[in-house]
């Protein structure tokens, strides 16, 4: 049903701009519209109070948008008013088709995160502005902004050449080699164990745990492996076998594959089969949601002896039992093969979008622009300067062990008024997220450390990951179908294959028949075009 409306729509508003379109193109309103801004980087950005009407994706954690600490200290900056709708989140993206198909826009559309489909559907129809001539002219910030984050103005672009929305930047180290195995230290310790380095060494490590009591109560109730839903342990282990990206896909010589289907994806099926049938990775791994692995970490016992995630406080209870947890630094496989997944990109695309019924549009893009800016940005994400936060002094040392640029005194959680709560334009850089003031063993001390200390040097090589890509909306309709049916029964086939329910070595020339069926030919070739044509552009 939401599909058949969502085309129903698409349909509508496509009539509507073929009537109009001639008009639209020919006159902009950023060419219709005397300036009306000052001095690019200068404040305020218009003398006369200036008026923007804003559609924002809703946030349950900011009390008002209107009243909000940080909305009135741009508004005393910039002299631009802003007259808000906010979406609420359940029904925030069904409320954004019924604006574009309804024709009503306002002059900016903020924090949706809009897809690149739909970013070159409505920027080729004329209502998304494109951005371009306003960065060449305004964009003192932006500009910034591409010059330290090098792959957000091409990731940004779409393929005629346009930018039609503007990014919220948030690079995370850590998280960029996410795909992390944590293990007891203190089990290690108490069995006189070392930390496993390959694929045979961290099987040894786990039948240790089931048969040695490394909780010592006398029972056998170690449970050695464990994951759950949507973070499984192949997450981790399959970089022994082969190399992948963080959605098991690859870039070799500019050519995109899947790693699922390499006959080394079967080898780490097999391995994993092996934990399994000797006891050492938990039948709940497949079903269980976080809270399930949670129950069992939680223990009083303390049961639980490796598990997959990002960072090990995801899944342990409480912060005193992450000390006990360390990462096992990326494995070896059978074959050599040692690699660490890797997602380079700390982007989110679409969060700020004008459309065409701004009457002054520059000044809605300097308004993005100046929320660019260290000052804002630290005031949309962390509150008010010496309250939520303050500069660094001497002797304050950052997570990555440099002089603090900035300190929290308060971290803004659950419902408040002082910041945007992560909504809307800002850019934090890993550099700028890495200079806050931290105490050692506190979780961003633990987590820059281990990832610098065992995954930096592993790392997939950039060129190897599959980019951000803009795909049109024919490409995006199949790739929708295909992704589902595809992953669905890749995810199958391993939880099938891992307990025992099929045998791996019989069934492979079967599973690659069926994916065959399934046109994982077609999928490549999608990810291909759009690749080839972003490389082109």
């Amino acid at each position: 049903m939401k599909k058949k409306m969502s085309i129903i729509l698409s349909s509508l508003l496509s009539l509507s701009l073929i009537l109009g379109a001639c008009s639209q193109q020919e006159e902009t309103p950023e060419a219709a519209s005397p300036s009306i801004v000052t001095e690019a980087g200068s404040l305020p950005i218009t003398q006369e109070k200036t008026t923007l009407t804003v559609l924002m994706y809703g946030n349950s954690l900011v009390e008002n948008f209107a009243t909000n600490e940080y909305t009135k200290w741009l508004e005393e900056k910039t002299n631009i008013h802003i007259v808000w709708e906010v979406a609420p989140e359940k029904s925030a993206q069904e409320k954004l088709n019924i604006t574009l198909a309804g024709g009503d826009y306002p002059d900016v559309i903020m924090g949706f995160n809009v897809s690149p489909v739909q970013m070159s559907l409505y920027g080729k129809d004329g209502v998304f502005i494109p951005l371009n001539n306003l960065i060449d002219k305004y964009g003192v910030e932006t500009k910034k902004m591409f010059n330290e984050v090098s792959y957000a103005k091409e990731t940004i672009t779409a393929p005629d050449g346009n930018i039609y929305g503007l990014p919220q930047v948030n690079e995370c180290y850590h998280c960029t080699m996410s795909q992390k195995m944590w293990i007891n230290q203190g089990w290690l310790t108490k069995l006189g164990l070392q930390m496993p380095t390959t694929t045979d060494e961290y099987y040894e490590v786990l039948k240790a745990f089931k048969e040695n009591d490394p909780n010592g109560n006398g029972k056998k109730d170690e449970i050695p492996l464990a994951g759950y839903v949507n973070s499984g342990p192949e997450m981790f282990l399959m970089s022994a076998f082969v190399e992948k990206d963080m959605n098991d896909m690859i870039v070799q010589n500019g050519k995109i594959d899947v790693a699922f289907t390499q006959p080394r994806w079967k080898e780490g099926l097999t391995y994993m089969r092996k934990l399994y049938a000797e006891g050492l990775l938990a039948p709940e791994t497949f079903t269980q949601d976080l809270n399930g692995i949670k129950k069992l970490s939680g223990n009083p016992e303390m049961i639980l002896g490796s598990a997959p995630s990002n960072f090990s406080g995801s899944f342990l209870p409480s912060s005193d039992r992450v000390k006990d947890y360390a990462a096992v630094p990326p494995l070896t496989g059978p074959s050599g093969m040692k690699s660490v997944s890797l997602n380079p990109y700390g982007l989110s695309q679409g969060v700020y979008i004008i459309t065409n019924k701004a009457e002054n549009p520059e000044a809605a893009f300097r308004l993005a622009d100046f929320m660019y800016s260290e000052e804002a940005t630290m005031r949309a994400i962390f509150g008010r300067p010496d309250q939520e936060w303050v500069k660094g002094s001497a002797g304050d040392v950052s997570i990555a062990s440099e002089p603090a640029k900035w300190k929290r005194v308060v971290t803004l959680t659950g419902l408040q008024n002082y910041g945007w709560s992560q909504t809307g334009p800002s850019l934090r850089t890993s550099a700028f997220r890495l200079s806050e003031a931290a105490e050692p063993g506190t979780q961003e001390t633990i987590l820059y450390e281990e990832t610098k200390q065992k995954y930096e040097s592993s790392k997939l090589d950039v060129d190897k990951v599959v980019p951000p890509l803009f795909f049109t909306k024919d490409q995006s309709e199949e790739l929708a179908g295909l992704t589902k049916t595809i992953t669905d029964y890749k995810k199958e086939f391993m939880a099938r294959a891992v307990t025992g329910d099929i045998d791996v070595e019989k069934e492979w020339d079967g599973y690659l028949k069926k994916l065959d069926g399934m046109n994982l030919k077609r999928f490549i070739q999608i990810y291909q075009e759009a690749y080839d044509a972003k490389k082109k552009g």
